[in-house]
């Protein structure tokens, strides 16, 4: 709850700065509002939503029509909302903001995990978010039916190419991980099948296969035999990624989740829903 209240402060003051000039114009009178969703969509964001309105109005009373993680049609209003006239409008922006953003890496998400249904794969995040909002698009994530990667830097060591290469090899790299940080997960990335042998010679929690071909992720499935998990990262998008999990990988990690944000498109209409 601190991080959505430190988001939503962060976001109105951005917005509102020394006062909102426009609904000030308005008066300050009891209104309705409705929250329209204009097409198909997972809803998320409802927190959010809601603390933007209630850091300006404790009195706003919200309804929701749907609960978080609801797949809705074009046309569903998701929500009414009683208030005052300038603080539903003043509002309006920043929570259509969070709305609209979370409610897109949602949707991108359930459309990923339907491609890979009935196959054991997980779809993962990345750390590849919007500055400042990680834990609400990580929670997107999650809405939408997808797993959570590491959150940052602090809670899982993932060797990469770098990190491989300033360590003197993956070997190297993987020792020394388990020498400082033993209580931490470990993910190690491959870019060869020798490298994959040499990870799975080693204690890890799993092993990222780099833009693998097809053949060659068949092949590193069938070395590590399930001995590791496998974690596929890169040239996957909605086109390929059932044949990818199909190939018998356990997890695919997706940037693109919360880095290629598709809005929803929504809005905020004062009166009542038309009928």
């Amino acid at each position: 709850m601190a991080v959505i209240q430190d988001d939503v402060r962060r976001a109105l003051a951005e917005d509102i700065g020394s006062g909102d000039v426009s609904s000030a114009l308005l008066p300050d009178i009891a209104d309705t509002a409705y929250l329209l969703c204009k097409q198909d969509a997972v809803v998320c964001g409802r927190p959010w939503f809601d603390a933007c309105h209630q850091a300006l109005d404790p009195r706003v009373a919200i309804d929701w029509r749907v609960v978080e993680g609801q797949h809705v049609k074009a046309g569903t209003v998701l929500a009414t909302l009683a208030g005052r006239a300038r603080t539903l409008v003043s509002a309006e922006r920043t929570s259509l903001n969070f709305m609209q953003t979370l409610s897109g890496t949602a949707t991108i998400t359930a459309a990923y995990v339907e491609a890979v249904r009935g196959t054991g794969t997980r779809i993962l995040d990345t750390r590849k978010t919007l500055p400042g909002l990680r834990l609400a698009q990580k929670y997107a994530v999650r809405c939408g039916g997808g797993d959570n990667h590491r959150i940052g830097l602090f809670d899982m060591v993932m060797l990469k190419e770098n990190h491989v290469r300033a360590a003197g090899g993956t070997a190297a790299a993987m020792q020394a991980a388990r020498t400082m940080h033993p209580q931490l997960p470990l993910v190690v990335e491959v870019e060869t099948l020798d490298e994959l042998r040499v990870a799975l010679a080693h204690d890890c929690t799993r092993i990222m296969i780099d833009n693998f071909g097809p053949a060659m992720r068949r092949e590193a499935v069938r070395i590590a035999a399930g001995r590791v998990p496998l974690e596929v990262s890169g040239m996957v998008d909605l086109s390929t990624v059932r044949a990818v999990a199909e190939d018998g990988v356990d997890c695919i990690s997706i940037g693109a989740l919360t880095k290629h944000v598709q809005a929803i498109d929504l809005s905020l209409k004062l009166g009542t829903p038309p009928t």
